[in-house]
């Protein structure tokens, strides 16, 4: 049987080809069809929704401190890293920049950050509900997290949630929790996926997507597993990898 490529989603909007969530990766990413992106949300002092990886400035940025301590203004006037480190010209997207850039039929992952702080995760997922619930892109919007509660809040206020899991016990136990919360899905380290694992998520009704898959090699040992989707840094390049040793997609 033919294995068929799952959706592709660029990772932090496209990492390979700009700074994580930078308005030059996107750019990159939106220059070839993408069936989805993912990026990530810190909440500002002021409430705001700013496209950050790391809630500690001084990991992705020239700024330091921590995103909920500086206003969106002071956010959007630091200077992005590049990934070996150094600053780069481009500055922190907000969300309601994001939506306008997007083309209306990618899907849209949003994952809520913080750090070491549940209460923070919660108001954050709750403003970024708060922004898009008005949005033309509602429906194609999902909220990603690491925090349960996180998921579990973005469900009560009617959107699509996954849970991003970091381990593989107890999931008969986890499936039954994620369905009775109401999650869409879940969203698995590739180094963790078996057909076990998801078969009992999919028998719970929740769909199952990966990240980050940036090789050949590592996409071929999921295709078989019928995920929802891909997230990679360098989805375009994955796309050219899995033509080339599979023939066109189907």
């Amino acid at each position: 049987m033919e294995s068929k490529l799952p959706a592709l989603y660029a990772h932090r909007l496209g990492r390979a080809y700009g700074p994580d969530s930078s308005r030059a990766a996107l750019a990159r990413t939106l220059q070839r069809p993408i069936e989805g992106l993912e990026t990530d949300c810190c909440l500002s002092a002021d409430g705001e929704i700013v496209l950050l990886h790391d809630p500690l400035l001084e990991l992705g940025t020239t700024l330091c401190g921590w995103a909920h301590e500086r206003s969106a203004a002071e956010l959007r006037a630091g200077c992005l890293r590049h990934r070996d480190g150094t600053p780069s010209d481009e500055h922190p997207l907000l969300l309601e920049e994001l939506l306008e850039l997007t083309p209306a039929r990618a899907t849209l992952q949003l994952e809520v950050k913080a750090h070491a702080d549940p209460a923070l995760a919660h108001r954050t997922a709750s403003a970024v509900c708060e922004r898009v619930r008005e949005h033309p892109a509602r429906e194609r919007i999902e909220v990603i997290s690491f925090w349960a509660g996180a998921c579990e809040l973005a469900v009560r206020l009617g959107f699509r949630a996954r849970l991003v899991l970091i381990a593989e016990y107890c999931i008969p136990a986890l499936a039954a929790w994620a369905r009775s919360a109401g999650l869409h899905g879940v969203c698995v380290e590739h180094s963790l996926l078996s057909r076990e694992l998801v078969g009992t998520l999919r028998e719970s009704g929740l769909g199952v997507a990966t990240f980050t898959v940036n090789h050949a090699a590592i996409l071929e040992s999921v295709l078989g597993l019928e995920l929802d989707a891909v997230t990679s840094d360098a989805p375009h390049e994955l796309r050219a990898d899995f033509i080339a040793t599979s023939g066109p997609e189907r």
